[in-house]
């Protein structure tokens, strides 16, 4: 079977967004234009297609980033005309940042995003965070200001939020006609074009004769500025423009086109997706101007044989490789796990190489997901989204390849757990279906991890925050029938050291037969904070055989998990392994590893360890008469306050505060501010604990 939709034709993209800001509507609406749904699911009445899962529909809020494929034409083209249909494979993330780890994968495997605002808020704080994480992945991308329908919202007020806090590159290409109740529709700037929508759902899009009057003035100059901006970005365009020539709009459109490619133009789209006011037109944006899989650059890999850089062009005559995004678990066909393919084709049934794992895994069948059902496919081409069926040993993060290609594509890198819950099951019969359910739902999110107290037996659960904890204790009693007893939430505090130490460690044993010697030494070093662990190995003539190299090495690491100040884990320290001696009989791997061990921790306890804690942003909306009461709460709370601002006609104020003295605060806030405040809290960096605080947190950890 050939390839349906050449490569041209074909969008990955997300819609991603702050809370609220819409994301899940517009999705609803694209999937009902397209025809993928016959119906419109509304988030506020619990229906939309995207969000399937129970507690989704329960809260309104997205959890997990969900897939689909729809199919568009452009509206300037014949309906029905298979050679202009693409297909566009959509993400809709969610905007709360606990499920942030939804955000960064689906980044990772995306060509081009739609980025959603309220037309009343304009930039709030998660539109922030999930642009920079659009800038980190190089994301091409264009807007789409929601919710003009709303009172108070004003198209003007959130453009002018996107080209300050995010993008001066932002640039309208439409202007909204009316705004709140009045809202009748938009024009494009390019076409100088007035479309209205009609109909029960908004589904006929009818072209008026002419621009309303009072609009006129501003589409002009708009449409000046619009080409002013593209002449900037685009020499042969600029001559054309500064010669006065009538620049066509398709030349409009093509230069457009490529500034949103490389980043330097924003385009910049509105209506309201309720009001079903501007998504076919939004539609015909994501295919005019967000990439196809061949407009971004080639992957590139490391071969694990030699290590050699590899690069992998998106055809499908290249070797196999895709990258596993996501691991889900479905009712009805077990685990499924979504992934991207870069290069080559695939075929159900065939057998495949994780190079991750380095381990054979039979795929033995491909289905494309619509949110939660699914389409059987029998092959997938390079720039195809899709899940796999009967994958045992792969995980987010993991490449797929070809058996005699192999090669290892960029890992997705996650942020740290920074909060911990004890969790029991509350039955003997829970003990074992809790086993297996929290085994699962870490498969799932990197975020998530599960460890066990040594002293204690205890089992504990850490991920980004309560919501996010809160969400998965739910999902164990529903999907997995887990009664649980859910401790205190606990801050996840880490140890680091700040001076510099060199220490020698000898770990010998005689005792009959075979004796044990390891002999290193080692110098600890701080690192920046985020740098996290490395090792450095400078042996020099064989003083110390390599092979026992990897051995210290992990001796080192394994000593990290426990610090030496409170037994949290230790982080940021540069090892150096310099000097050492070993024994033609007595020396092992498990002698090196031990000598490794004792030698950090020994150097640890005199390199004047410190404890670190974690710093959150907060961002507090209010109205203007609880703003005393809210910034002398968040100072009690041992905040920094960073800025005051204004949104709308309510009180900003920006903030880093530690994490232990945040749990419950929203309850807190809702019941200073009579339930008008909210509030936005993200992970920001660990910090130094202040000693007073330090010293109590130890000898609580001590007794």
């Amino acid at each position: 079977m050939a390839r349906q939709y050449p490569l041209e034709r074909i969008r990955n993209i997300g819609i991603i967004a702050h809370i609220d800001a819409g994301k899940t509507t517009v999705t609803e609406r694209v999937l009902f234009y397209t025809g993928i749904s016959h119906k419109i699911g509304e988030v506020h009445e619990g229906a939309a297609v995207m969000d399937w899962m129970e507690q989704e529909r329960e809260r309104g809020i997205t959890i997990t980033s969900a897939a689909t494929t729809a199919f568009w034409t452009h509206t300037q083209n014949e309906k029905g005309d298979a050679k202009n249909e693409h297909r566009i494979n959509i993400i809709d993330t969610p905007g709360h940042v606990d499920f942030t780890v939804e955000v960064e994968r689906s980044l990772r495997i995306l060509d081009g995003g739609v980025v959603v605002f309220d037309g009343v808020a304009g930039v709030e704080p998660q539109s922030e965070t999930v642009w920079r994480q659009a800038d980190k992945y190089n994301v091409p991308r264009i807007c789409f200001i929601n919710k003009l329908d709303r009172t108070g919202a004003s198209f003007e007020n959130s453009l002018k939020s996107i080209q300050e806090r995010l993008t001066p590159n932002a640039i309208a290409i439409q202007i909204p006609v009316g705004s709140e109740s009045e809202l009748n529709g938009v024009i494009d700037l390019i076409t100088k074009t007035h479309y209205r929508f009609e109909g029960t759902f908004g589904e006929n899009m009818v072209k008026e004769d002419s621009i309303p009057e009072h609009l006129k003035d501003e589409v002009e100059s708009r449409r000046d500025e619009l080409l002013e901006k593209i002449a900037e970005n685009d020499e042969q365009f600029m001559e054309h423009y500064l010669g006065g020539e009538q620049v066509q709009e398709s030349d409009i459109i093509a230069a457009l086109r490529t500034a949103t490619l490389t980043g330097s133009l924003v385009p910049v789209f509105t209506g309201s997706a309720l009001k079903n006011q501007g998504v076919q037109l939004l539609l015909d944006a994501i295919v005019a101007y967000l990439p196809s899989p061949t407009d971004v650059p080639n992957m590139v890999g490391e071969n694990p044989k030699d290590n050699s850089q590899e690069e992998r062009k998106t055809s499908d005559e290249e070797p196999f490789s895709a990258l596993a995004f996501k691991v889900a678990t479905d009712p009805f066909v077990g685990q499924l796990v979504y992934f991207r393919v870069y290069s080559g084709m695939l075929k159900a049934g065939s057998t495949i190489y994780n190079s991750s794992t380095e381990s054979k895994e039979r795929l033995s069948r491909i289905v494309r997901m619509h949110a939660n059902s699914r389409e059987e496919v029998k092959e997938l081409y390079a720039g195809g989204i899709a899940a796999a069926v009967g994958l045992k040993n792969t995980t987010t993060g993991d490449t797929l390849c070809d058996m005699d290609n192999p090669i290892i594509l960029e890992k997705i890198t996650f942020p740290e757990p920074v909060i911990s819950v004890r969790i029991e099951p509350k039955t003997r019969a829970d003990q074992d279906k809790m086993g297996i359910a929290l085994r699962r739902l870490s498969e799932e999110d990197p975020t998530f991890r599960i460890s066990s107290d040594e002293e204690t037996k205890e089992t504990i659960m850490s991920g980004m925050g309560e919501l996010h904890l809160e969400v998965l204790v739910d999902r164990m009693k529903r999907e997995f029938s887990v009664e649980a007893e859910v401790g205190k939430p606990q801050v996840a505090y880490r140890e680091t050291i700040k001076g510099t130490v060199e220490q020698e460690a000898k770990y010998i044993r005689q005792s009959g037969g075979r004796g044990q010697y390891g002999h290193v030494k080692i110098r600890l070093e701080p690192q920046e904070p985020g740098a996290g662990f490395e090792f450095v190995n400078e042996i020099k003539g064989g003083v110390i055989p390599s092979e026992y190299i990897p051995a210290i090495e992990k001796g080192v690491k394994e000593a990290m998990q426990k610090g030496v100040l409170a037994g949290y884990q230790m982080v940021d320290v540069k090892i150096t392994l310099y000097d050492g001696s070993f024994h033609e009989v007595d020396s092992s791997e498990a002698a090196f590893k031990i000598a490794g061990s004792m030698a950090f921790q020994d150097g640890a306890r005199q390199a004047n360890a410190v404890l670190l804690e974690p710093i959150m942003g907060v961002e507090v909306t209010v109205p203007e008469e609880f703003m005393g009461d809210v910034t002398g709460d968040l100072s009690s709370r041992r905040a920094q306050i960073e800025e005051l601002g204004e949104r709308s006609n309510l009180k900003t104020v920006k903030a880093t505060v530690p994490l232990a003295n945040m749990f419950g605060y929203t309850t807190d806030l809702r019941s200073m501010t009579q339930g008008r405040g909210s509030s936005v809290m993200e992970f920001s960096r660990y910090q130094e604990v202040p000693n007073n605080i330090a010293s109590e947190l130890i000898e609580g950890r001590q007794k």
